[in-house]
């Protein structure tokens, strides 16, 4: 087990995907504290890792839905280590419904998608509880948890916070000009004014009339706000805690099970973008966007 003065990191969703990789490609440098909502799964994760000739990854179960799942993870933290440097929110959801291999449809950037994908006819649909359940846990999810651990991530002498994020959340993908506008003013941008676009979305995403009258023809648009709000978390957090290093990672278009496993890059590579960030410098950005492992507008 790591020395006293190893760096701890938390990562969040890290049973799978390229969740698991992060915590991989981590666990060289720092001692990793991999969550999961599932307990075995998490458990058996670590016991992957530790057979690889990774010894420094602990478990502890993570449901970035509960709080009082999220206030044990914190008091653990506490206990143990007295504070946290690394914190890593990749846990997140995508809640559509697929009704072949593909979980990409024809109207997504087209940075994100492979040809073949172009050529697929792919039904992807979104119901209201997706959309709920998404938001919940790509923004929500992470900005509670974020809150929890702010106090331990400001106890250590070089806190990082990584939030995973999606092409699919850049500013140009949102389709309803008054959130657009609202996520666009950086200087203006308060934690108030991004729970509003993400409660005004969620009462469009009732009535497909009322998204369509917003501008929304993507059937993906839950993530989308879900994704674009967590960028726009993490600035504001860069923004008003100077001695935390927080950027967004897109990992890119990773085959995973989200992915129906049809991404064009492996785990091993959408991984190295949010390690290298997590693993970055003093002195580093903070506050931006990173597509992979190369700086990008929001």
């Amino acid at each position: 087990m790591a020395s006293k003065t190893k760096r701890i990191a938390v990562v969040t969703g890290g049973n799978k995907g390229v969740g698991l990789e992060i915590c991989r490609q981590l666990a060289d440098e720092v001692l990793v504290v991999l969550t999961a909502r599932d307990e075995k799964r998490g458990v058996d994760a670590v016991a992957e890792l530790h057979s690889s000739g990774l010894p420094d990854v602990i478990f502890h179960q993570l449901d970035v839905t509960d709080p009082a799942s999220i206030a044990s993870l914190a008091n653990f933290i506490d206990v143990k280590f007295g504070k946290l440097d690394i914190l890593v929110n990749n846990a997140g959801v995508s809640s559509t419904i697929v009704d072949k291999e593909l979980l990409w449809s024809l109207d997504l950037p087209n940075e994100v998608i492979d040809e073949k994908a172009k050529k697929s006819k792919v039904v992807v649909t979104q119901t209201f509880e997706g959309a709920r359940k998404c938001l919940e846990t790509n923004y929500y999810g992470a900005k509670h948890v974020t809150q929890a651990l702010l106090t331990l991530l400001l106890k250590s002498s070089s806190p990082r916070i990584v939030n995973i994020s999606s092409k699919l959340g850049q500013l140009e993908n949102v389709q309803d000009e008054s959130a657009r506008k609202t996520l666009c003013d950086f200087d203006s941008l308060t934690e108030e004014l991004v729970d509003k676009v993400v409660s005004e979305y969620l009462k469009d995403a009732k009535d497909h009339e009322s998204l369509e009258k917003k501008g929304w023809s993507s059937n993906v648009s839950g993530y989308i706000v879900s994704k674009a709000a967590l960028n726009a978390y993490t600035r504001i957090i860069a923004k008003k805690y100077p001695s935390i290093c927080a950027n967004v990672v897109s990992p890119g278009f990773v085959a995973t099970d989200m992915t129906y496993f049809q991404g064009t890059s492996t785990v091993e590579e959408g991984a190295r973008g949010p390690a290298r960030v997590a693993l970055m410098s003093d002195g580093g950005p903070s506050g931006r966007y990173f597509w992979t492992t190369q700086e990008s507008p929001f």
